[in-house]
């Protein structure tokens, strides 16, 4: 191995290590931080050329992600998200039936506005609500990550995986979500009768405060206009328009339109998100580099099988493995690159599409919407790694399977 590669991957490890590190609270440095390190560690130490970092990243997955994330901001502001806490909880009456409308809700917005959003914006308030309905939080918190990242698999704009995974495998919109509108649905069924049967006790001893449930007051003139542009951006989306520039000429549009002071829009924008993906972008191209991703492929290529059925089912276990290993996004990142040599390409894309995004279901480091999850509402409770895992493992393996062989059924 030369110095240069040797290297490389030396900087690879140590930026997850500290991803990691942030998370288990054992160093310092957060998850962009610590992506921004890498990319200038693989400048500095000569692994790559600043022309070659600034090649690397995908600037389409990241205005993509910009675009989608000011359309949220305006919902947020026009009061929206309050609202539709508010009333989820008034309607329902019983908190199984709250659990199910927070399940709904939850997926149908992550799949239209990307689930890391959603789970930044909507954790305060779902907190809020349970708390005046004087609940348990811990089913209602699960139920927002589990679904937001469930939801999310049946759109190319639901997550920032199947962003990259549009770009890479150009498949079309509507295609796309037609084969995995039914896998989320089942996933999301799946889902619901696990958390109801494991929390079963604790929701039947529970019952909901209904004196507490006031609606909230909304800016339903901005509202409404925010959504009219979203279905014009959709619609562009299902006509084969360049995705990041359709997202990002919508929220180009509600900002002329909205007329509202665009300072706090900006604020709303999670830009260290957007720092950490440019920055993953360069770190694993600086580790694809070293040939290093194409020496592994080689050598388990051969252990997928040669029908397409026997490769859907060992690309499923690989990916868990290797999303929870690096994380969803960078998996993606690295394993795109094999998917051509696979005997149906777009169904594989298909899969990993799938199993990246349920493989986050699995721990509290599994997905950054687990993460934004558990963090927002870490004043209130405290989520260990076992409280997260005894739910998220039967979710992901049930899901995951069931996911994949509808896949393989309807292609």
């Amino acid at each position: 191995m030369h110095t240069r590669e040797f290297v490389a991957i030396a900087i690879f490890a140590l930026t997850y290590l500290l991803l990691s590190g942030r998370q288990l609270r054992i160093l310092p440095l957060n998850r962009p931080a610590a992506a921004l390190l890498g990319t200038v560690l693989m400048i500095v130490c000569g692994v790559l050329t600043p022309e070659q970092a600034y090649r690397a990243v995908d600037y389409d997955t990241l205005v993509l992600l910009l675009g989608m994330s000011l359309i949220s901001a305006y919902l947020y502001i026009a009061g929206f998200f309050e609202w539709t806490a508010d009333w989820v909880l008034r309607v329902a009456k019983t908190p199984q039936r709250l659990l199910f409308y927070l399940v709904l809700t939850a997926s149908v917005l992550s799949a239209l506005l990307v689930n890391d959003t959603i789970c930044f914006m909507l954790t305060p308030l779902v907190v809020a609500v349970v708390a005046r309905g004087r609940l348990p939080l811990l089913p209602y918190l699960l139920a927002l990550a589990m679904s937001a990242n469930i939801g999310s698999a049946c759109t190319l704009v639901g997550n920032p995986q199947n962003m990259i995974i549009g770009h890479l495998s150009k498949i079309p919109f509507a295609t796309f979500s037609l084969s995995l509108l039914p896998v989320s649905v089942a996933g999301l069924a799946v889902e619901f009768a696990i958390l109801r049967f494991a929390f079963r006790h604790t929701l039947r001893a529970a019952s909901i405060s209904p004196a507490e449930a006031a609606p909230r007051r909304a800016d339903w003139k901005l509202i409404i206009l925010t959504f009219g542009v979203l279905v014009l951006v959709f619609g562009g989306f299902l006509a084969g328009f360049n995705l990041s520039w359709t997202a990002l000429a919508g929220a180009a549009l509600v900002m002329v339109l909205a007329r509202r002071d665009t300072h706090e829009v900006f604020r709303l924008v999670d830009w260290s998100l957007l720092f950490f993906f440019a920055g993953l972008f360069v770190v694993v191209e600086g580790l694809a580099g070293t040939g290093l991703p194409d020496q592994v492929y080689q050598r388990l290529h051969g252990l997928f099988g040669a029908s397409v059925s026997a490769q859907a089912w060992n690309l499923t276990w690989f990916s868990i493995a290797g999303s929870n290993i690096f994380s969803n996004v960078p998996f993606v990142l690295v394993a795109g690159k094999w998917i051509p040599g696979f005997g149906n390409p777009e169904l594989m894309w298909k899969v990993v599409a799938l199993v990246t995004t349920f493989a986050g279901n699995l721990t509290i480091l599994g997905s950054v919407a687990n993460i934004i999850v558990v963090e927002s509402a870490r004043h209130h409770i405290k989520i260990g790694f076992w409280d997260y895992a005894r739910i998220g493992l039967p979710v992901t393996i049930l899901t995951t399977v069931i996911g994949v062989a509808i896949l393989l059924f309807v292609g």
